[in-house]
């Protein structure tokens, strides 16, 4: 099932939205405000975010510019009212891929979606995150917040399994084994510790990546 972000604050818009997309078979989450878009979207990537231009709390197109900043390639579609072709281009212009005017009949919307997802995919699944950290696994990209992080191959290896299992303990010899004798390369326990030490250095000591004393780590959301 695809996960939509619909950032609105009408509440009767957004849950004729929410009904009719939930029995097209998508699960939409509304978000009244942006910072609590924000908020949803450090924690996970969305299959596509809808935005309005006219927030309580900030211009929808703000929300897109930020965006854009984080995950270049999840899908975003602008709403607006009809004739503000000014939020329209200022929308492009921040990285919106599509816009539907208001009001909008619900079959434009799911059509609109559709042919975004054709071209795009499920991008979301490319974004792995735990805090101010993300991960692109299709560019292989790190960044903490907007600065791109530069690492090791074991590094890499190390931050995406962390995050592909993010909220586990993962045990010390797990991850010997997942990350360095999978290729067929015998290393010793302190490898590991090496390893973790360069990139929690690299990462500027992150407080979701948490030590489980004895055990192993975990990335965990904080709270």
């Amino acid at each position: 099932m695809i996960d939509i972000y619909y950032v609105e604050d009408d509440k009767i818009i957004s849950q004729t939205v929410k009904d009719f997309l939930g029995q097209q078979g998508y699960r939409v989450s509304v978000f009244p405000t942006v910072s609590g878009a924000k908020e949803a979207l450090r924690v996970m990537r969305p299959g596509v975010v809808l935005v309005d231009w006219n927030m309580p709390d900030g211009n929808g197109n703000l929300l897109v510019q930020w965006i854009r900043s984080k995950w270049k390639e999840l899908p975003v579609i602008f709403l607006t009212v009809r004739g503000d072709s000014c939020d329209i281009v200022s929308g492009f212009e921040n990285g919106a891929d599509d816009y539907v005017v208001k009001p909008f009949g619900l079959d434009v919307l799911l059509s609109r979606i559709k042919a975004l997802l054709r071209r795009t995919g499920d991008a979301s699944k490319q974004y792995l995150s735990c805090g101010s950290i993300s991960l692109d696994m299709k560019k292989m990209l790190v960044r903490d917040g907007v600065e791109e992080i530069s690492l090791s191959p074991s590094e890499y290896q190390l931050l995406l399994y962390l995050l592909q299992n993010k909220g586990k303990t993962v045990t010390r010899r797990k991850l010997l084994e997942e990350i360095w004798d999978s290729n067929g390369n015998y290393v010793n326990d302190n490898t590991l510790t090496v390893t973790m030490k360069r990139l929690r250095e690299k990462l500027h000591q992150p407080a979701c990546l948490k030590t489980v004393r004895s055990v192993g780590y975990r990335m965990e959301e904080l709270e």
